[in-house]
């Protein structure tokens, strides 16, 4: 499996494609809200000879669902969130131009994601990994073969993810990070929803709220 990323809208947002030699595709998190990023996405996939076949979102904030839409419209993929992420996904039309995202088009899920059902395309299977705290619907996808973990807002590079917004809660992030990350070996790469990928060990040696 491969991870290809990129970096969207004005909140430097991480968009993943995960793709396999079958050519198919997962798109996770889009953030391309302008039409050059919605390009630059569409024209990477074209460019790749991919077919997209599922829309992914780790949680629903405003940052990581603005490109929704303009991936169901484009590729009419089925589209999974977990269930108790569905009201902050609903929220996002309210306070989206107060933002300056006055052009966002909302989403709806065809579908929900379990812990106890892994997400499969090509020949790739996620694990999906329930860790709330940053948002209450909020999942990891975890691919052993390759130890890769897309892990949204959970864990960043010397920094965990804010636990001040509507749902959050600082003490079932750290739990979640314990016990959803940290229990993965510790060259397991963490691709998260903003800044450079780490590792599971890197963050369990050196994170500061995990000391």
């Amino acid at each position: 499996m491969t991870v290809s990323g990129f970096t969207f809208n004005a909140f430097s947002e991480n968009t993943y494609l995960l793709h396999d030699g079958t050519g198919q595709c997962v798109i996770i998190d889009p953030g391309c809200y302008e039409p050059a990023e919605q390009q630059a996405l569409q024209g990477f996939i074209a460019e790749q000879g991919l077919e997209v076949v599922l829309l992914l979102n780790t949680h629903c904030h405003i940052d990581h669902v603005l490109g929704n839409q303009f991936v169901l419209d484009t590729y009419n993929v089925p589209f999974l969130i977990h269930e108790a992420d569905a009201s902050t996904l609903r929220s996002v039309s309210a306070y989206a131009p107060s933002y300056g995202f006055a052009r966002y088009n909302p989403a709806e899920p065809t579908g929900f994601l379990t812990p106890d059902k892994p997400v499969q395309f090509g020949d790739t299977e996620l694990e999906v990994r329930f860790a709330p705290g940053h948002a209450p619907g909020h999942v990891v996808f975890y691919h052993a073969p390759t130890g890769v973990v897309i892990g949204g807002d959970v864990l960043f590079q010397g920094s965990i993810g804010r636990t001040d917004l509507p749902g959050g809660d600082y003490a079932t992030l750290i739990s979640s990070i314990r016990s959803q990350l940290l229990t993965l070996p510790d060259d397991t790469v963490i691709y998260p929803g903003h800044g450079p990928a780490t590792t599971v060990g890197a963050e369990r040696r050196s994170n500061p709220f995990l000391q």
